[in-house]
């Protein structure tokens, strides 16, 4: 479904954990990362399209996410004609697109990268919330760009406060000689409550060399549109 334009009604998602990292996916057998986004389909509104999106593409139900805003008016990108199938030339442009800032309320075992039979990603991780504007493909960073930076303002406060300062609280005990050190960094582990959905993978800390663990073969190529 185009306009007459040749632009097709889009959503895309920006999902946040509780440190406002946003969920960033490995689109399937390929090196590009994206934010989850999909059509709009003919009857749908763009947050009924959001919440089929969301579930299709990495598994989350409304009950697991919270909406917190969303970009007021439609954010335009055009497609290279190298990323166009042929027959689709001359009609198509590109996406225009409804954009929503969710937290997430559930938990990381929660996501599920095969809910469907026609998977987007293979992979995932947490990313700080400026970062895929260095990453994403060239032609989508200028929507990005404007989808960040206007829903930036919503984005929650973090309490960055040490708590054993705070009024009223206890002080610490004194440290044993068998636990470690509060300033040196304990082995990854996936927490033991944990169970990755097949294809996930878990990194708490994007920036620790030992962070990533891939779980589960990758699933087959999907026809997703850019």
């Amino acid at each position: 479904m185009l306009d007459r334009d040749g632009f097709r009604p889009n959503v895309g998602i920006i999902l946040l954990n509780q440190k406002n990292q946003v969920f960033w996916g490995k689109r399937i057998r390929t090196h590009s990362w994206q934010f989850p986004q999909g059509g709009i389909d003919r009857g749908e509104t763009p947050e009924q399209a959001m919440y089929r999106e969301l579930h299709e593409e990495i598994g989350l139900k409304p009950e697991h996410v919270a909406i917190i805003a969303r970009t007021r008016d439609w954010l335009r990108y055009e497609v290279p004609d190298r990323f166009i199938r042929r027959d689709a030339r001359g009609h198509y442009k590109g996406q225009k697109q409804i954009w929503y800032l969710l937290r997430l309320v559930g938990g990381d075992w929660n996501l599920n990268l095969r809910a469907t039979s026609h998977p987007e990603f293979d992979a995932w991780r947490w990313n700080d919330y400026w970062v895929p504007l260095d990453v994403v493909v060239e032609f989508k960073r200028g929507v990005y760009e404007m989808a960040l930076t206007e829903l930036s303002r919503f984005l929650p406060k973090q309490d960055h406060r040490n708590r054993f300062l705070r009024a009223n609280a206890r002080p610490r005990p004194p440290r044993a000689a068998s636990e470690p050190h509060p300033h040196l960094s304990p082995p990854l582990a996936i927490p033991v409550h944990m169970e990755l959905p097949p294809g996930a993978s878990y990194d708490p800390d994007p920036q620790h060399p030992q962070a990533a663990t891939t779980v589960g073969p990758a699933p087959t190529p999907t026809g997703k549109s850019l």
